[in-house]
């Protein structure tokens, strides 16, 4: 039987301790993340819980309470723009004996931008901004409700939750199955601008994305230059460089304030307020 473990798949990455490889290689195909392992599922004409789990003879609700875990209709669907499409990056957040089923989902209505803010790590993160003509494929994790919690102690107070109807923003599953809705993090700085003034786009090549930034501000360059692993050593180990550096970010006109998600924001996230989060799990029929 091949190896599925996250070493082995090359999935164990880390942005969180290598800034530079963010966001980390994300799950290609659905897979339970269970400890070390990514197993993969099989998808069918059915909801996520009576999909098997490849290799093994159960569908992944019986695998998950065979394993002691919440089944898929107790758990809340996130969708990922960034880092938490990655298992290794998942697992380091939520504990290396985190059980969670990942799959690709084909999303309508978001674009992936950079966050106007340096994080905690040193790197500039990922985040979604509403464009009603975007569609692509993200990944959405199934999490419990203290994996949510866990997850959201890792966001605030730079992202918000919002929970997006699946009406609005139209969420396809592999199987041809649509979601309900889902939550997703959106950041309370806004998102980058190119210098067209369009949303920087997100999610690539780290490095490359820093060099961008150093070489249009001698205010980054001073602060934070000369390359990309001088701006990750810096800021990772200071938080007075990264709030200037996120300051230079406004100060350079880069922001675009983000407000399209606030409509559909999750006040009982941002208070953290919840104990029983209602499932959002539910899904539409497949479409003919």
């Amino acid at each position: 039987m091949k190896d599925r473990s996250l070493e082995a798949l090359g999935l164990d990455g880390i942005p969180a301790e290598r800034p530079l490889i963010y966001p980390g290689r994300p799950t290609t195909e659905p897979s339970l993340l269970t400890g070390e392992q990514l197993l993969q599922l099989d998808v069918h004409p059915a909801r996520l819980g009576d999909w098997y789990v490849a290799k093994q003879a159960q569908n992944l609700d019986d695998t998950l309470s065979r394993l002691g875990q919440a089944v898929t209709g107790c758990r809340h669907p996130v969708i990922a723009v960034g880092s938490n499409a990655s298992p290794g990056q998942v697992a380091h957040k939520l504990g290396r004996s985190a059980t969670v089923p990942m799959v690709p989902v084909r999303v309508c209505g978001i674009g992936v931008g950079c966050s106007a803010h340096i994080s905690r790590a040193g790197y500039v993160a990922s985040a979604p901004y509403a464009e009603q003509e975007a569609q692509g494929v993200l990944v959405v994790s199934w999490l419990d409700s203290a994996q949510l919690r866990a997850l959201d102690a890792t966001e605030f107070l730079n992202y918000r939750r919002a929970i997006l109807p699946g009406d609005v923003f139209e969420m396809t599953m592999p199987s041809g199955e649509r979601l309900g809705g889902a939550y997703i993090y959106f950041s309370a700085h806004g998102v980058l601008a190119d210098p067209d003034g369009r949303p920087r786009p997100g999610g690539g090549d780290q490095s490359e994305l820093l060099a961008a930034l150093l070489a249009a501000s001698p205010r980054l360059r001073e602060l934070l230059g000369p390359d990309p692993a001088d701006w990750v050593r810096k800021a990772g180990a200071d938080r007075a460089l990264r709030e200037e550096g996120t300051q230079i970010f406004g100060d350079e006109g880069w922001v675009l304030p983000q407000t399209d998600f606030l409509p559909y924001l999750d006040d009982g996230a941002e208070l953290r307020l919840y104990d029983d989060l209602p499932p959002l799990g539910d899904s539409l029929p497949p479409r003919p």
